[in-house]
């Protein structure tokens, strides 16, 4: 499944888009033997359409000849990818990339196929990111990157690298500045930065389905309710701005925004507006039961499956190991940003002197690999979205984090 151009008489086939795509002219009259007609679907998210179609068209360069490709690009987010790939298999991308706490749901469902090559694989992955791709010993899908985590983007002409040290420094500054730091409360990806080094859990039970979580626990050094009073803190503070990440990127375009907890998939926005005063660090510490407590993050990776049910198996599987090579991982790396997950790529001077990847890995050491169950989410989005408003309601916060905890471990 490597690289050998054999002709060019194919290679101006295969341009994209969401609603069609234009097949490869077929094999020329005289060249003695038909040419398959190879039909995949991938799908990949939105911001990555032009990468892939520059894939798609190395893709065909290179097995010129062998096939007639017709490939359909789909706009798909990776972490919903399950959902709407488990609707209908049979109908779903032949070629897929989600995020890496899908894997175990999706190969008991028999949506993934374990990898014919995986020693080769496993040999040129990042050894973490080879596991985020495996069950037990299992490798499941190909890895892709190896940054899904989040970190804190700042305004070096704002904030120095001390006052992004602390929470609080941070929000006052802002404030001074008539400017925001961003967050965003609407997910509870990033919510559980709060709750993670508190000694408060959250994670899977032995069925891999539900979750068990004592966010709520009102005993320990912190309890679920010193949490919520400096999640209340935080956001009462002018300085602080709940918004999803399509918003972080507006307010830091249009000045607003001097800080925000992001993931790689900004470096590339965010040093286009800030230029030579954009700065990359691990999560500040934040201030809660009258100590300082290091915001936590989940980790992960990104990969590309291939879909069991898929009509074409073989150059399904080619297709996905050449969308994760070292080569169209550097690839990925210079036009996204993205952490990549292969050995060599990984280790690349660019990536190593990357801000982003610096910050993230400096991050790593108070993160987790996500590993929570479908019901984790909604609750903690509820309940982080009313400290947000400041508890609108005025519901006690000890009924709040029960409902929630109740929400989040529902069988």
């Amino acid at each position: 499944m490597k690289k050998n151009l054999l002709s060019l008489l194919l290679s101006m086939g295969m341009l994209v888009s969401l609603t069609a795509c234009k097949e490869a002219p077929p094999a020329p009259a005289d060249s003695g033997r038909e040419i398959e007609t190879v039909e995949l679907t991938v799908w990949g998210a939105e911001e990555d359409e032009a990468l892939l179609q520059e894939i798609f068209t190395s893709f065909q360069a290179r097995y010129a000849g062998e096939a007639a490709f017709r490939i359909t690009y789909q706009p798909q987010s990776e972490s919903s990818c399950k959902d709407a790939l488990l609707g209908d298999l049979e109908k779903g991308a032949d070629v897929f990339a989600f995020a890496d706490d899908q894997v175990s749901a999706l190969a008991a469902a028999g949506g993934l196929d374990p990898i014919e090559n995986a020693e080769e694989i496993r040999a040129a992955s990042l050894s973490a990111a080879a596991d985020a791709a495996s069950v037990g010993d299992t490798l499941y899908a190909y890895p892709l990157t190896a940054d899904n985590g989040y970190f804190l983007y700042y305004n070096k002409a704002y904030l120095s690298e001390e006052d992004v040290q602390s929470l609080d420094r941070m929000l006052a500054a802002a404030a001074n500045a008539g400017r925001l730091v961003a967050m965003d409360w609407s997910s509870a990806w990033y919510v559980y930065s709060f709750f993670g080094n508190t000694g408060l859990e959250i994670g899977l039970n032995d069925d891999g389905l539900t979750n068990y979580c004592t966010w709520n626990s009102t005993e320990g050094p912190v309890t679920g309710i010193d949490v919520a009073q400096a999640m209340l803190a935080a956001a009462a503070s002018p300085g602080f701005s709940n918004r999803t990440d399509t918003e972080f990127l507006e307010g830091v375009r249009d000045g607003s925004v001097i800080a925000g907890i992001s993931g790689v998939w900004n470096a590339v926005a965010v040093q286009e507006a800030w230029g030579e005063n954009a700065g990359a660090a691990k999560l500040p510490t934040y201030t809660c039961a009258g100590r300082q407590i290091q915001m936590a993050s989940f980790s992960g990776c990104k990969l590309i499956g291939v879909n069991a049910y898929s009509r074409h198996p073989q150059w399904a599987a080619r297709l996905a190991e050449w969308i994760t090579s070292e080569e169209n991982q550097r690839l990925r790396f210079q036009l996204r940003g993205q952490g990549p997950a292969n050995a060599s790529a990984a280790a690349s001077p660019e990536v190593q002197a990357s801000p982003a990847i610096a910050a993230l890995l400096a991050q790593s050491e108070f993160s987790q690999l996500q590993r929570v169950g479908g019901k984790f989410w909604d609750p903690v989005a509820e309940f982080a979205g009313s400290c947000a408003q400041g508890n609108p309601s005025g519901t006690s916060l000890q009924a709040q984090l029960d409902r929630m905890v109740e929400g989040v471990t529902a069988r």
